[in-house]
């Protein structure tokens, strides 16, 4: 099936302009400003509506997460739906505090499944655990020979839940996440959560200043969970060139504020900057004994908020988009996607007047259309 749409404002993530677009093979197969008509074509006037490309959100407990106050507070999978529903067409999977009852191998079917119900999808293996769990029995194994796996993720630091890991640890788990990224083309990369505690970043800074390794290889998470961490964050992206990952807890400010924060910090690589959800995951508050006092659930459609906001604060659509898509492809070399450009994945969201998603089209198919949900997952109700 062959898609043209017409007159379409479009932000690739670079402005350019009002474009057409025709797809089809779920490839971006044409750009220009008035393409000839096609005949087996599916012709849509957007009259002007804005058009980016599909949102990458690279921090999802496909599975769910939670789990830290029982086993009746593991958080339930997420469908396919709440993706689309957010804009979201790429996403990266991953396990967090419970690598016990959530595994690697359900983790890996469940980012397939996403795969065959029509989005792009990945994951990490490991999750806050030392020695991560793998599928092969390597770190480097995993990356090497499981297609969906990227790297290692969320390895936890400076957290009451993590492992509490060592220099050398960490760098032995980054050195075989690189090499299997070499190796393979893959990111290869240390996905890593940062909690409250007060060592912060310290381990990644001594890591950079004991090894060889690229900065690249290593991404904290969560950097704007308090203001202390955001500025060593923004130091360390700035003084060695470290990708740095805000999270969209929720619906607030939080995230628009450390973003803006990045972007007008002297000499920030704002291409090292991106935003993911923590979808599915439990945002808990715990007590100084570490017991859970009260829990939210991450939601992907945090990531729109968030670009809404920034663009409602008169930050340009072409600033802010980057930090939601090509940023994230580059720093998670996910090839084909974050930019709309001829040969690339025809990934795109259709924003409405007030910024609401209108539609939704992944890899070349329309999952919203006119602000209703066309594709669901086996398991959801075409009402829902």
């Amino acid at each position: 099936m062959l898609t043209l749409l017409r007159n379409a404002e479009l932000y690739a993530p670079e402005a350019r302009g009002r474009r057409d677009l025709l797809i089809g093979g779920e490839r971006v197969l044409a750009i220009g400003e008035a393409l000839p008509a096609t005949p087996l074509a599916d012709e849509v006037d957007l009259a002007g509506a804005r058009v980016i490309p599909g949102l990458i959100d690279g921090h999802v407990h496909l599975g769910g997460g939670g789990g830290e106050s029982g086993f009746a507070s593991r958080v339930p999978p997420v469908t396919l739906g709440t993706l689309v529903r957010a804009g979201v067409t790429s996403v990266v999977g991953l396990l967090g505090t419970d690598t016990t009852t959530r595994t690697i191998e359900d983790l890996v079917a469940r980012t397939l499944g996403l795969r065959a119900e029509g989005l792009s999808a990945w994951c990490y293996g490991g999750g806050y655990q030392v020695p991560p769990r793998t599928l092969t029995g390597t770190v480097r194994g995993d990356v090497v020979f499981v297609d969906p796996i990227i790297g290692v993720g969320e390895l936890a630091l400076s957290d009451h839940r993590s492992s509490q890991p060592t220099l050398d640890e960490l760098l032995r788990i980054a050195s075989d996440c690189h090499v299997a990224g070499l190796t393979t083309g893959k990111a290869g990369i240390v996905h890593l959560h940062l909690g409250d505690g007060a060592r912060g970043l310290d381990l990644v800074r001594r890591a950079l200043d004991t090894a060889e390794l690229p900065a690249r290889v290593f991404q904290p998470t969560h950097v704007n969970r308090n203001p202390r961490l955001l500025a060593e964050a923004i130091a360390l992206a700035t003084s060695h060139g470290v990708p740095i990952d805000v999270t969209a807890f929720d619906a607030s400010d939080d995230a628009p504020d450390a973003i803006v924060r990045c972007l007008d910090a002297p000499g920030f690589p704002a291409a090292r900057l991106t935003c993911s959800s923590d979808g599915a995951g439990c945002l808990p508050v715990f007590d100084g004994d570490g017991r859970l006092t009260s829990m939210d659930v991450g939601r992907p459609s945090t990531l729109l908020a968030a670009l809404r906001a920034l663009v409602g604060r008169g930050l340009p659509l072409e600033r802010v988009v980057p930090v939601f898509t090509s940023n994230v492809a580059d720093q998670l070399r996910l090839p084909g996607k974050g930019r709309l450009v001829v040969g690339h994945d025809a990934d795109l969201v259709i924003l409405d007047a007030a910024g609401a998603i209108d539609g939704v089209i992944a890899r070349g198919r329309w999952m919203i259309r006119g602000g209703k949900q066309m594709m669901f997952g086996m398991f959801e109700r075409a009402t829902s």
